[in-house]
C-alpha cells in the first residue's frame, strides 16, 4: 500500500527522532556542531571556588592554584538551508526512490533541527525552491522547526527551477547574525560561498544517490529535463562525457570549498547518516 506525503514524513520524523535520542543516550550530540562553551579567563583559586575549576597545569607551573573560568553556556545561532532543486527529483519512473534525495535532505535536517533545540540554541531556517527563499524567523518552537521541516519534504520538484546564485546572497542579506550554517543540496550546480563563509561558519552537506554518479549504461536512453520535463530524443545521450562532467564539477566544488576552509560532507542513501554527520562536522 502506497503511503501519503504525510504518512511518509512521519516515518521520516520518527526515524530521525530515534536517531537523535540515541545520540543523546550516548552523549555525542554536541559532537555535531561543538561544546558552545567560551573560555574567560585564568585567575587564582579563591577560598569557595569550585576545586574541580582547577587548571592543574597552570597551578603546577605557577606553584599555586590556578582556575579556569568559562563563561556560561553560550546561544548558538543555527541556520539550516535546504536547496530543493529540480535535480533532487532522481530515479527510473515509478520507482519507489524517485525522492530518495529529498526524503535525506529532510531526515538531514530535521535531526539538525531537534539537535537545535535540545541545546536550547536558536533556529532558523531558510530554503530555496522554485527561484524563492523561504524564512522560518530564529526560533525556540519545536513546532516551527516541524513545520519547516515538513515543508521541504511535500514540496513538488518537477517544473521547478532554481538559480544557485542567489543563494549565498540570500543568507547573507537575511541571516544577520554570525551563525553555524548547514546548506544542504545536491550541489549540481556551481555555487559561490567565499563571501558568506567571512561572516558566518559554513558547513555543506552534499547528498547524492549513488546511481547518478556511476549511472551504468542500459542502452538507449531518453533523458528528461525536471524543470521542465522535456525529453531529449534527438540527440545519443553519451555516459562516458556525462560522467568526465559530474566529476569535474565536484572537484571545482570541493576545490572552492577547501580554498576558503568551508567544511563539507557527502551522504548517500546508503549511509548512516548521524555517523557520517558526527565524523564530518
Amino acid at each position: 500500500m502506497k503511503l501519503s506525503q504525510t504518512e511518509e514524513f512521519k516515518l521520516i520524523e520518527i526515524r530521525a527522532k530515534e536517531r537523535l535520542y540515541a545520540l543523546l543516550s550516548g552523549n555525542h550530540l554536541s559532537k555535531i556542531y561543538g561544546e558552545g562553551y567560551d573560555f574567560g579567563e585564568l585567575r587564582e583559586y579563591q577560598i569557595g571556588d569550585d576545586i574541580r575549576k582547577i587548571n592543574w597545569t597552570i597551578t603546577a607551573k605557577m606553584q599555586k592554584p590556578y582556575i579556569k573560568e568559562l563563561y556560561s553556556n553560550r546561544e548558538l545561532s543555527i541556520v539550516i538551508a535546504p536547496i530543493i532543486s529540480p535535480s533532487l527529483h532522481f530515479g527510473e519512473e515509478g520507482s519507489r526512490d524517485i525522492r530518495v534525495k529529498q526524503k535525506i535532505i529532510t531526515e538531514i535536517t530535521a535531526l539538525l533541527g531537534y539537535a537545535t533545540h535540545h541545546h536550547q540554541d536558536l533556529f532558523t531556517g531558510i530554503y530555496f525552491f522554485n527561484n524563492k527563499s523561504y524564512l522560518t524567523p530564529p526560533t525556540k518552537e519545536i513546532y516551527n522547526i516541524k513545520k519547516f521541516t515538513e515543508d521541504i519534504y511535500t514540496k513538488e520538484v518537477l517544473n521547478s527551477s532554481l538559480d544557485y546564485n542567489q543563494i549565498a546572497t540570500e543568507i547573507f542579506t537575511k541571516v544577520i547574525n554570525r551563525s553555524i550554517i548547514f546548506i544542504i543540496g545536491d550541489f549540481l550546480d556551481k555555487i559561490e560561498l567565499s563571501t558568506l563563509s567571512q561572516k558566518h561558519e559554513v558547513v555543506v552537506i552534499i547528498v547524492r544517490d549513488r546511481g547518478e554518479e556511476i549511472l551504468k549504461p542500459l542502452g538507449e536512453a531518453i533523458i528528461q529535463n525536471p524543470s521542465t520535463k522535456t525529453e531529449s530524443r534527438d540527440r545519443p545521450f553519451s555516459y562516458s562525457n556525462y560522467r568526465k562532467k559530474l566529476k569535474e564539477q565536484d572537484e571545482e566544488l570541493y576545490q572552492h570549498l577547501n580554498k576558503f576552509s568551508i567544511r563539507y560532507i557527502k551522504i548517500y542513501k546508503d549511509d548512516n547518516i548521524v555517523e557520517k554527520l558526527i565524523r564530518g562536522i
